[in-house]
Order: C-alpha cells, then structure tokens, then sequence
C-alpha cells in the first residue's frame, strides 16, 4: 500500500484530523547507569506522505465525526458492559450484585406536541415518529423557555445533588449511619446525558450496589435491587437545587415526576423477556455519541455572535431556546453558568457520559489498549520482533510536537473516501483491539 494511503488509513475514516508538525525520537536507557543509547527510532513529521502527523480528530459527536463518534460509542458500550458484566480489570462477580437502570427526566416547561401512546396528542392530530412538530411548544408564548434554559444548566449540580441523597437513603433503609455505610457497602454507577426533543436533558444511569471496594467486593446481606430502587426513588424526590432569582421570580430546580427504575438481570437469567445487560449498554452507548442538535435541530458548535442564527435555518423551538440562553449569558448574576458559551447546548455544559471511579475500566485505559495494539501491528507490519522486555532498560521518548492545521487537502479528502469501500483497511475496534 502507498504511504499516503497507509497514514490515512490510520485514522479510521476520521474526516477532520488534527495536523501535527515536529518530531519524535526513542532511546534505549539503562536505568542502573542511566545511559542514554543512541536513537532507536526517528519520526519526523516532514518525512511522512501528508507532510504532517494525522492525528483523529477525537468528536464524540455524530454530526461532527461519525468514525470518531462510532469509536467513541463502541468504547462506551464496552465500559457499560464490563461494569455489567465483568472484564477489562472488572470481576465478573458484579452480575449478582444489585443493579438497575433508571431514567431521570425534567419537570414540565409547558405542553409540547408528543406521542401519547395510543391517544392522539393535546393538539387533537396523531403525530408520527419523524414529525418536526414533536417537542414544540403547543403555545410558544406560554413556554417557560427561562425556566427550561436554566433547568438544563442546573442539571449537573441536580445530579450530584441526588447522589449524596442517594447514600443517604440507602444507608437510613440498612439502618447505619452517613459514616458507617462506606465500611459496609459502595454505590457505583454510570450514565449518560440525553436531550428529548423539547430541549430538555434527562439522564439514562446504571446504578450497582457493591460492597465497600466496589465491583471487587460481595455487596452485603441487606443490599437489593428491590431497597436500591426505593432509595432512588426517594432520593430523585428529595434532590432539589436552589437557582437564581431573577426578576422576584424564585427558581428551583427539580427531576421530573416521570422516573423510571428496571431491574437489570443477567443474559441467562431473563428468559428472553427482563432487561438485558447487553440492552443497557447498547441504550446508553447510543446516546453518548449525540448532543442537543440531533434531537432538537439546534447547532453542534459555538456561536461567536447571536446574529449568527440569522444565517442558520433552525427550529423556531431551538433558536428561541439559543436566544433565551443568550440573553441570560448576559446577566452578571449569572456569570458563573457561562450560558453564551453554552447557548448552543439549551444551556448545558455538564459532561455527556460520567461514572464512579470503582464502576468500571476507565475511556483512557480503553484508549491506551487500543493504541498498544495499533503500535503492536505497525511494529509486525515493519517486519519488527517483538522483543521480551528487559528489566534493566526502558525506552526514553522525546517528542515536541506543534499544531499546524485540521483537516485533509482534497486529494487526500478522496483518497481517505476511496478507503472506504475497500475492505481490511480499517483498525478493528472490536474486543479483539482493545
């Protein structure tokens, strides 16, 4: 294969790369003298067919990269699944442990065209699933769009609120204190923001009991899925953010009334018919690769100037909700939300995908594997033996590296889409790379 083709097929049909300028050299040390050996291996930037390192570009988000974000979303589904069902560092032992999945959604702004199961909607017309319509204020001049915008810039803190209130609970229902319950038992979770169509961030979480190491420790006696789901429960009820006053109207943030809490069992156990563990990891991997602009049609980027959306053909719904945030970026009591930078996201600036540190394998352990096995495949590819590594001697690697642009050339643009369409050309992504 040429070089070009060769370098652009390592970026795994990434479309916007980062273009890096400089270099790159390894040397063999001893570490008992500290003897620096002479260059092993030289990468110079001017050498390479593109002129520069192609490095992905990394977007989670569809509408940006879609090869980034399908990697992005693979790793995600993996990490859910090994908090699941064990692997990568987890023990397969967190299958007995209590878990559930739980869906957090917002209050009410006002009442938006939907799909009320078999009833029509409040508008008399039975929607269909592609209608533009769906999510949009039934009477706009009536939406609380200011209460919508700062929902969604209360949400992280919400969630963190719920947390605590979650320890509490389960720690008031085993009949200990807020003290003993970290010798007793540990709460891991992960989840995931997603946008309904009205604009609104809810939250999709897998929640496990364990005992007090996490996955690697047998949860105690008392620990349910059944005393689990009544303390979330309790806990969504109980959390509660107090927002800003503006203009004498006090707000206050809150989840919605609509909560949703499923037992989670494993593949032998449902018979075809419970909620499976390879279902909520596909669910919520599903999500993490999509922002506000794939369920409401608003923007995937900043904007610099708000008469920017002059020039974009949005939703009437989105494009009131970029405006509300806009302006409210504008008050000094609300420096600290940073809702112009955010304004393209309804107002949200919380990460898309979180977890506890014990819940599983780590998106950068997921990565390192990944990049060990690229460096290991290049290494044969070059005719390299692996060599057994010596204890006395390490690799030293000096690099200085310095961005020089993003994206390819148009050439470059057609030979990276020629690759698409012909087979073994992309890195597997599959268990097998990681």
């Amino acid at each position: 294969m040429p070089g070009i083709l060769r370098q652009l097929s390592g970026l795994g049909g990434c479309t916007h790369p980062i273009r890096l300028a400089g270099h790159r050299t390894e040397h063999q040390v001893d570490i008992t003298t500290g003897e620096i050996g002479p260059a092993l291996r030289r990468l110079d930037s001017g050498d390479l067919p593109a002129g520069d390192l192609l490095v992905r570009c990394g977007n989670r988000r569809t509408t940006r990269c879609p090869a980034c974000a399908e990697t992005y979303r693979r790793d995600t589904f993996h990490l859910v699944t090994a908090g699941l069902r064990g692997g990568k560092g987890t023990p397969e032992e967190v299958t007995s442990h209590p878990r559930v999945f739980a869906t957090f959604t917002a209050p009410s702004f006002g009442p938006v065209h939907n799909r009320p199961g078999t009833r029509a909607c409040r508008c008399g017309r039975r929607h269909a699933a592609d209608d533009p319509a769906l999510g949009s204020p039934l009477d706009p001049e009536r939406y609380d769009y200011e209460s919508a915008v700062l929902w969604n810039a209360h949400a992280g803190m919400l969630w963190r609120r719920f947390t605590i209130h979650l320890r509490r609970e389960i720690a008031r229902r085993a009949g200990l204190t807020q003290r003993e319950l970290p010798e007793r038992a540990r709460v891991s979770f992960a989840k995931v923001a997603e946008y309904q169509k009205r604009g609104a961030v809810h939250f999709h979480a897998v929640i496990r009991l364990d005992g007090p190491a996490g996955g690697e420790t047998r949860p105690p006696h008392w620990a349910s899925a059944e005393l689990l789901g009544d303390a979330i429960r309790a806990a969504a009820s109980r959390a509660v953010v107090p927002g800003p006053v503006l203009d004498g109207r006090n707000h206050t943030f809150a989840f919605g009334r609509q909560l949703d809490i499923r037992t989670i069992h494993g593949t032998d156990l449902d018979g075809g018919q419970a909620l499976t563990d390879r279902a909520v990891a596909a669910y919520i991997a599903k999500y993490a690769t999509k922002g506000a602009e794939t369920a409401t049609g608003t923007l995937d980027r900043r904007l610099r100037f708000v008469a920017e959306l002059a020039t974009l053909n949005l939703p009437q719904h989105a494009e009131r909700l970029i405006r509300t945030a806009w302006a409210l970026g504008a008050r000094k009591d609300l420096a600290h939300l940073r809702l112009r930078a955010w304004a393209h996201m309804l107002g949200f600036r919380g990460h898309f995908s979180t977890k506890t540190r014990r819940y599983s394998t780590t998106l950068g352990a997921l990565r390192t594997a990944r990049a060990e096995w690229r460096r290991l495949q290049a290494a044969i590819a070059r005719g390299d033996d692996p060599q057994p590594v010596d204890s006395e001697q390490t690799t030293l690697v000096l690099a200085h590296w310095t961005y020089a642009g993003t994206g390819l050339t148009p050439t470059e643009q057609w030979l990276s889409a020629s690759l698409a369409d012909t087979p073994n050309t992309h890195t597997p992504e599959g268990d097998d790379a990681r």
